[in-house]
């Protein structure tokens, strides 16, 4: 009997270039139906949150409030240095200048919020949007200044806004750590047979992507939201790394820590699961 999953990932090139192969039926893993659910990824935070999807791709802010339900897969996520969210507003500042500001953010669930609470370094208003409407908010002086994820931290110079505070080398030189930014989860109830085999999956879809980049580029691109190819590939060489084929050691090690200190700072207990489907 084939066992048929919904399984969530958004628009983003990384995310489909990672999963264009299961999406298009390139990869068939054995026994399994996979049926795409693309969305913002802050819906996917909220449809995790109520349990909604079998598999789906999260934010590691929303991942700490849905443990109970949900385990981590090795692979599939994007983790990595040098492509953590930034800071922009219409005119230089400081850093210190952002303390009392108004700042647009992609979502309260996001690891892009979550990084703005830890820094410390603002307490003012934040206003959630979809990623993509945060440079037109500060642009149009909406806000004083916003929180960039995906292409953003690739376009918004050409926008003449002003970098203010990079989060993910802010967590860097905090951690020494590579900046979890999000993963892909399976329901607990599915088992670890089945989570052993969507992780395989995965590395499957990955490893047919970079095999077949003509074939999987028309999938990027139609919902790549009008991105120019070249911004698309930066996009993809930025967020696709060793990582996404496998969390490893450095990986784990640095998402248990952002998970624990986010909980500590929410004052928050993490529930005592195993993180990963493959710890004991």
């Amino acid at each position: 009997m084939i066992q048929s999953l919904s399984m969530g990932f958004s628009t983003c090139p990384n995310d489909t270039f990672i999963f264009g192969g299961l999406a298009k039926g390139a990869v068939r893993p054995e026994g399994l139906h996979v049926k795409p659910f693309l969305a913002d990824v802050e819906v996917l935070n909220r449809h995790a949150r109520e349990a909604r999807l079998d598999i789906t791709k999260i934010s590691f802010h929303a991942a700490m409030h849905c443990l109970k339900d949900y385990w981590l897969l090795r692979s599939g996520g994007a983790l990595g240095r040098g492509c953590g969210p930034i800071v922009v507003a219409r005119r230089p500042l400081r850093p210190e200048d952002l303390l009392e500001a108004a700042v647009a953010i992609p979502g309260r669930f996001t690891t892009a919020n979550l990084l703005l609470e830890m820094s410390g370094l603002h307490r003012g208003r934040r206003v959630e949007m979809s990623f993509e409407k945060v440079m037109p908010a500060v642009m149009a002086q909406e806000v004083d200044a916003g929180v960039v994820i995906h292409e953003g931290r690739f376009t918004y110079a050409d926008l003449g806004l002003h970098q203010v505070l990079d989060l993910g080398a802010w967590w860097e030189n905090h951690t020494g750590c590579p900046l979890p930014l999000g993963c892909i989860v399976i329901r607990r109830s599915l088992g670890r047979r089945t989570a052993a085999a969507v992780d395989r999956a995965i590395v499957e879809s990955l490893d047919w992507a970079y095999g077949h980049p003509q074939e999987v580029w028309p999938y990027i691109s139609a919902h790549a939201q009008e991105m120019a190819p070249t911004i698309i590939r930066r996009h993809i060489e930025t967020f696709v790394n060793e990582f996404s084929r496998d969390v490893g050691t450095e990986g784990r090690n640095a998402v248990r820590r952002l998970l624990e200190e986010a909980a500590r700072m929410a004052g928050f207990a993490l529930p005592d699961v195993p993180l990963f489907w493959t710890d004991p």
